[in-house]
């Protein structure tokens, strides 16, 4: 007879440590359960290295300000009005960035993915603009925009649609053939095909796209903004450099940072929530 027996109710298999598989031993392998807060360890330990060499005499403020130097300037940019203006007009333009960019990489890979003829036509023109850096055509997109808004947005763009075609067109490739045979022996039309095997089978990969693609298109913007605009966090940071006004340029990398980080946590929320199903090791 076993000597195993049958854990209480409410405890898991492996004793007092959720998530180890029934009878099992040795050393815990997985990272373990989440811990709350627990992303928040690095930056606490940045903030507090800074501050005390700060206070210590051993960082040059013309060189990077202390930290309350920059949360009291967050604090005067804020209460004029300037920080949420710059924030907004920044913000309008990612956006816009970031739906076209998606729905080109989107279409593009699923027309590349589901077509040896689209493949042929898309795929090389796609990772021949992987290996040039978006920022490397600003001039020429100048040329052809101007300095306006167009050449901003389509920037940005560029920078988006690169990482999402990636990954979803990679999503496409990896869907199990056997999929395609039962849907072949059903007889699903191809409409049907697309939304039941195709999208679900992608999700995953269009996700992970999207993770890379919301940090680019922040990455375009803090340089785009920075070519002959009169407004965003990037003009901010520009005008503050001219000045040496180290202060402002740090509250704009940090707002970038932190809106990198919302940007991300939403798509990571999102991918949680859709793909529920799965049992990885973040869970």
């Amino acid at each position: 007879m076993s000597t195993l027996t049958k854990p209480a109710p409410g405890r898991a298999a492996g004793g007092d440590r959720p998530g180890r598989a029934p009878g099992a031993r040795g050393p815990r392998l997985a990272p373990g359960r989440p811990r709350r807060f627990g992303k928040a360890l690095g930056p606490v330990v940045l903030v507090a290295v800074w501050s005390a060499g700060s206070a210590a005499g051993l960082i040059e403020p013309r060189l990077l300000s202390p930290p309350w130097t920059v949360v009291s300037t967050a604090g005067d940019l804020i209460a004029d009005g300037r920080l949420q203006g710059h924030l907004a007009t920044s913000a309008q333009r990612a956006l816009l960035g970031l739906v076209f960019g998606t729905a080109a990489g989107l279409l593009l890979a699923v027309a590349a993915g589901l077509s040896r003829i689209g493949e042929g036509l898309i795929d090389g023109p796609v990772q021949m603009k992987r290996a040039l850096p978006s920022l490397a055509l600003v001039p020429l997109l100048v040329l052809w925009f101007g300095i306006g808004e167009t050449m901003k947005v389509v920037t940005v763009a560029l920078a988006v649609f690169v990482p999402v075609y990636i990954h979803t067109h990679n999503g496409l490739r990896t869907i199990d053939s056997r999929y395609v045979e039962l849907s072949e022996t059903v007889r699903l039309t191809r409409r049907r095909f697309v939304r039941h095997v195709v999208l679900p089978g992608a999700l995953p990969g269009f996700l992970l796209g999207m993770r890379f693609a919301v940090t680019a298109a922040w990455l375009a913007l803090v340089v785009v903004e920075q070519v002959n605009a009169t407004s965003g966090l990037g003009y901010m940071m520009e005008l503050a450099r001219t000045y040496g006004q180290t202060e402002i340029i740090i509250v704009g990398l940090v707002v970038y940072g932190l809106l990198g980080l919302l940007s991300d946590g939403l798509v990571r929320y999102t991918e949680r929530r859709v793909l529920s199903w799965r049992r990885t090791l973040a869970n």
